[in-house]
């Protein structure tokens, strides 16, 4: 038939049209897998901006945290309840040295509560003020550190992993040679290297690794925070959006004029809840509801016990 094909011509079209539906079904999948691979720099920013939202979200949760420093050879070990009271903090003390309070020590603690809930609602406006901007320039001094992050570093993708049961990205934090620090807080950042293992999820920082390499001065040459300086933090989802510290442990070598002052702190958080409106309640002691009893303290305790790091000894 006239403008037919041949029989081979027609086979040929045929195998080439079927080798390209084939190659395009097998490249296609991979090439929109390399589009959507994410930089470095979008990675952090992506986790910049979920870690300014668990950041904000701070203050709306209460928690228990077990703090134990050691300055030289002195060795302090104790465990609070943090939560709200009327604008800021207040750390309820409910265990020494992992172990909880004895019943009198409880009474104390409870009568010294009673008194600060009353002495808050007893300030004039000014007063209160100055203690919630008080807390609200502490929360800024480590707030400065994590927002200078993203254009204190250069970020390198270096993997990926699992952190604690989350997918994560793996990423290496080089200190940029030309940055210049906003203020003394973010100066320390020109002399520390970092590894971040970020949740590949939300974007979470899941866990950040930070030391000093070379060392940094302060108010002229007075103060020095030198070599050996490093810090970890571990985060943990509160709910389906937050995530919230888990752990917080540094080692810290630093000198003022000729003083040498080492000192080493292993933090954990645990059991964080929504906090309650405390200055809301009708009289000067928090409900029961809201209280650790002593049987829940023991079991928060006893898990402390089990995952707490070791305080760094410097000796």
């Amino acid at each position: 038939m006239q403008g037919s094909r041949p029989p081979s011509v027609q086979f040929n079209v045929r195998w080439n049209s079927c080798v390209a539906r084939c190659a395009f079904a097998v490249w296609f999948p991979l090439c929109s897998h390399a589009a959507t691979q994410l930089t470095a720099a979008e990675i952090i920013h992506r986790s910049v901006e979920a870690n300014e939202r668990d950041w904000k979200a701070g203050p709306s949760f209460s928690h228990v945290e077990r703090d134990i420093d050691k300055h030289d050879n002195a060795l302090v070990d104790r465990t609070w309840e943090v939560f709200l009271m009327d604008g800021s903090p207040y750390k309820r003390l409910i265990g020494i040295d992992g172990h909880p309070l004895s019943e009198a020590r409880q009474k104390q603690e409870a009568d010294r509560e009673s008194h600060e809930l009353a002495r808050r609602r007893a300030e004039t406006p000014s007063e209160r003020r100055v203690r919630i901007d008080r807390y609200r320039r502490d929360r800024e001094h480590d707030h400065i550190l994590m927002t200078q992050m993203e254009v204190a570093f250069n970020f390198h993708l270096t993997g990926e992993g699992t952190w604690s049961g989350h997918p994560v990205y793996v990423l290496d934090a080089e200190p940029k040679p030309d940055y210049v620090p906003p203020n003394h807080e973010a100066k320390v950042l020109t002399g520390m290297k970092g590894k971040l293992w970020v949740d590949k999820a939300g974007f979470h920082w899941a866990r950040v690794e930070a030391e000093v390499v070379h060392t940094v001065t302060f108010a002229g040459f007075l103060a020095r925070v030198g070599p050996g300086t490093r810090f970890i933090l571990e985060k943990e989802p509160v709910n389906a959006e937050i995530w919230q510290p888990q752990r917080f442990q540094d080692q810290v070598v630093a000198s003022i004029l000729f003083w040498q002052r080492n000192s080493s702190t292993a933090d954990t958080f645990s059991d964080y809840r929504p906090n309650g409106a405390i200055s809301s309640l009708p009289g000067p002691r928090r409900t029961f509801h809201v209280q650790l009893e002593r049987q829940k303290i023991e079991q928060v305790l006893q898990r402390q016990n089990r995952h707490q790091p070791a305080v760094i000894d410097h000796q």
